[in-house]
């Protein structure tokens, strides 16, 4: 992960994983180290490069996250984004990640005593886990009158066998 300042100021961070990920989730773990670093250097307005292209399309709204663990990373990445000012997500071509790649090979087979200035990192666990959960929305939507079965067995909106076949799928933990 590089993070490039202003005056050609270049941070360096070389990222092992000490745990099983998938290409994408890796691709947001070094997004999720990146911005956490650009906001413990105060930094306001950010843009990221990334040359892995479904990744960005699916910050970007442009392709749809379909696996639930790739999902909990875009909620953890847009509550991070927050925090700036402005952030601008897009696709670099992989001929202009040259730096990045040296660091993901340094990360790998580093020596003692050499390349001090770049900054190791070791993640023994993923930055989202599995225990995390979303809240529902507390406004009128389409599963107020299922949430309303659930919890009171009222049915205002349909007849009672209506709702109960529709209800069928859900279940509501409190």
């Amino acid at each position: 992960m590089v993070l490039e300042g202003p005056n050609n100021t270049l941070i360096e961070q070389a990222i092992k994983f000490e745990f099983k990920a998938s290409n994408n989730q890796v691709e947001y773990e070094v997004i999720i180290i990146g911005l956490n670093l650009a906001i413990d250097l105060e930094m306001k307005n950010l843009k990221c490069k990334s040359d892995f292209r479904l990744v960005v399309g699916q910050l970007n709204e442009e392709f749809e996250v379909r696996e639930a663990l790739l999902q909990r990373y875009i909620h953890f990445i847009r509550n991070l984004i927050t925090k700036f000012d402005e952030v601008s997500i897009q696709h670099d071509g992989r001929e202009n990640n040259t730096r990045a790649d040296a660091l993901s090979r340094l990360a790998t087979a580093r020596k003692k005593g050499t390349h001090r200035s770049v900054i190791y990192v070791t993640l023994t666990n993923p930055s989202v886990g599995v225990e995390e959960c979303m809240t529902t929305d507390t406004q009128l939507n389409w599963m107020t009158p299922i949430k309303q079965y659930l919890t009171d067995g009222i049915s205002e909106a349909h007849s009672e066998k209506t709702m109960k076949q529709q209800t069928a799928r859900f279940l509501l933990i409190d």
